[in-house]
């Protein structure tokens, strides 16, 4: 008899939807061209162009729509957020290199991905044109319908296969509840648009005003700054101190925090996917282990390689263990790196804003401007691919360091060789002490014996100045031949040191795991540095709001322009009646055509010499 879930792997082994997901990405380019179109047509061009082509026909429509900013959008983040999360799924299709619609020789395969990246970038994008567009009635509803279709169909497809040959049931579930959870939230978020812009068509509520080119929070690191500070700071707490400490004059950009939540679903999904690998190696495994205890079996234990399959059928047994519990540090690894990377992120910005680069290395105080530009580009592709590469390379790394610990301690004291271990415990760790004792003799013996006495009580060391010069040539002299063995086992030690930080730092992209002088060859690290460029060069605050006043100061004069000149103009304003206004039209062209006077007729009362002095001076004056 099999048991439920191997009855349900089976069963959906070979369980085939009517939705194929591949199938309707592909499909869904139809009506994401549409609604692009739509929106771009109801876009108008700011600055129309005199062109010989046929666009004069669209006058002002059609305008290139933006997605989004990814420098300077601070409102509606999370909204964006969750659009970039929806895209999970299809951004571990392309991880996978799963993405094959034709045969193609090897050499191109960057091509194929290139345009697999940009297929799954065109079928999301309405999600970002429609929380970005000015036409929000419009935009709601296109993005409302679009996000439905989604999740319509991604529920089909989960209901039709929920189960799976690795998991087994709901594992389709597993794998999709992150992408149904952002679908479900943007469904909410153009509904809300919706009701929300209904409500100003019809007149209930007032148009929300444009997007600042001063946000709010620059505007209050700007006062911050002019601001006297306060002779005493106020004490923080230790979660201020050591972990976090939020500022309300500091905001992510919405690219670092749709990077983020990218991150986190990818990464999750990624552990799924390793998970259901482990499940796949360790049934093969298992099979194998049992092929071995037949043939044990069947020697009855005496054959010559039982000792060696004993020890195999450990190993595996200790690996699959060790590899399981590991899952959950490496996982919690990553998840505080990308805290971690937002926190540095928000670090690095306030010191470049303040003109301090010191952190940084000499060759990157001023880096191209080329490579900065495509650095903001690559970065949050980067940041994920490094965060998820990091995860499998930790994971890796804490996995053979819980298999050495199981070697080392536990094993054998379940098999009854601990004191043997202690023993051999405590002979390693006296070597290494007597070893690092020796050392810090040496140096005892330098600061005692060789060095002058302090100048003043008050220094912290005494001076670089030599002391018994005999005794010291002969000090080192003896200490020579120790210090070559020595060093043997410094160099092993900073091999495995380097080692072990390079793979613990190798998802951390704000720092470089390269020695100094060659942080160039890192390239994760060279996109940091250029995306904290880009930012800090257009989203500085004082930069920012110095361009606020530019601004607002030539609107105010050319305000006072128009208000100077609007009764001069040919606009009827409240107080000016149309007879003056005839009159000063008819002073003007006499005096610009004083032959004129002579054609008018003469009114009773007027004389026609006092019409004639009147033009004929105004001239001359």
């Amino acid at each position: 008899m099999l048991s439920t879930d191997e009855r349900t792997r089976q069963l959906n082994g070979t369980c085939v939807g009517s939705v194929d997901m591949e199938l309707f990405l592909h499909y869904s380019l139809i009506p994401s061209l549409f609604i692009i179109l739509v929106l771009s047509f109801l876009q108008r061009r700011e600055h129309r162009r005199q062109r010989d082509d046929t666009s004069y026909l669209l006058t002002n429509h059609f305008e290139i729509i933006i997605p989004l900013d990814f420098l300077g959008t601070f409102s509606n983040r999370w909204s964006y957020g969750i659009a970039f999360g929806a895209t999970a799924n299809k951004i571990m299709f392309l991880f996978s290199e799963g993405y094959q619609p034709l045969q193609i020789p090897q050499w191109a395969q960057a091509f194929v991905l290139l345009i697999g990246g940009i297929e799954v970038g065109l079928s999301h994008l309405p999600f970002f044109a429609c929380l970005s567009s000015e036409f929000r009635l419009v935009s709601s509803i296109l993005g409302f319908s679009y996000s439905l279709t989604w999740f319509a169909v991604t529920i089909l497809h989960i209901t039709q296969c929920p189960h799976g040959q690795f998991l087994g049931r709901y594992e389709t579930l597993v794998f999709y509840w992150p992408t149904l959870l952002c679908l479900f939230f943007l469904l909410g978020c153009f509904l809300h648009m919706f009701v929300k812009s209904l409500r100003v068509h019809l007149g209930w509520e007032l148009q929300t005003e444009e997007k600042p080119f001063l946000e709010l929070h620059q505007a209050e690191h700007v006062k911050q700054l002019l601001k006297r500070r306060p002779l005493q700071e106020e004490q923080k707490s230790w979660f201020q101190t050591r972990i976090y400490e939020w500022d309300p004059c500091f905001q992510f950009p919405s690219r670092m925090i749709g990077t983020t939540v990218l991150a986190f679903i990818c990464l999750y999904l990624f552990i799924v996917i390793e998970f259901c690998m482990f499940l796949y190696v360790r049934n093969e495994l298992d099979v194998f282990e049992g092929k071995l205890e037949s043939y044990v079996a069947s020697m009855n234990q005496t054959g010559a390689l039982t000792p060696v399959i004993l020890q195999v059928q450990e190993l595996m047994n200790v690996t699959k263990g060790v590899w399981v519990v590991t899952i959950l540090p490496a996982s919690l690894t990553c998840v505080t790196y990308l805290f971690h990377i937002l926190a540095c992120y928000r670090k690095h910005m306030k010191r470049l804003w303040a003109g301090n680069k010191h952190f940084l290395p000499l060759k990157f105080h001023n880096p191209s401007s080329s490579e900065s530009v495509v650095a903001i580009a690559r970065y949050s592709g980067w940041q994920i691919a490094y965060v998820l590469w990091g995860y499998l390379i930790i994971h890796v790394v804490q996995s053979l360091g819980g298999v050495m610990f199981m070697y080392g301690l536990v094993l054998p004291i379940t098999h009854n060789r601990g004191l043997e271990m202690l023993q051999g415990l405590g002979i390693g760790i006296l070597t290494i002490s007597i070893v690092l004792g020796l050392m810090i003799l040496q140096v005892w013996i330098a600061t005692s014996f060789f060095l002058q006495p302090k100048m003043d009580t008050a220094d912290k060391q005494k001076p670089l100045a030599l002391n018994n010069r005999k005794v010291f040539h002969n000090f080192n002299y003896f200490l020579f031949f120790y210090n070559v063995l020595l060093g043997l086992g410094a160099c092993l030690s900073r091999l495995l040191v380097s080692c072990v930080l390079g793979s613990w730092l190798i998802a951390r992209i704000d720092r470089t795991i390269m020695q100094s002088g060659y942080e160039r060859a890192d390239m994760g690290f060279r996109a940091w540095i250029g995306m904290l460029y880009v930012d800090h060069y257009h989203t500085n605050p004082v930069l920012v709001s110095f361009c606020h006043l530019l601004i607002t100061g030539h609107r105010e004069r050319r305000l006072q322009q128009a208000i100077q000149y609007g009764h001069l103009s040919q606009s009827s304003g409240p107080r000016i009646s149309a007879r003056s206004r005839t009159r000063w039209l008819l002073l003007q062209t006499l005096i610009n055509n004083p032959r004129l006077v002579m054609l008018r007729k003469s009114k009773s009362g007027h004389g026609s010499q006092e019409f004639i002095q009147i033009p004929l001076t105004c001239p001359e004056s």
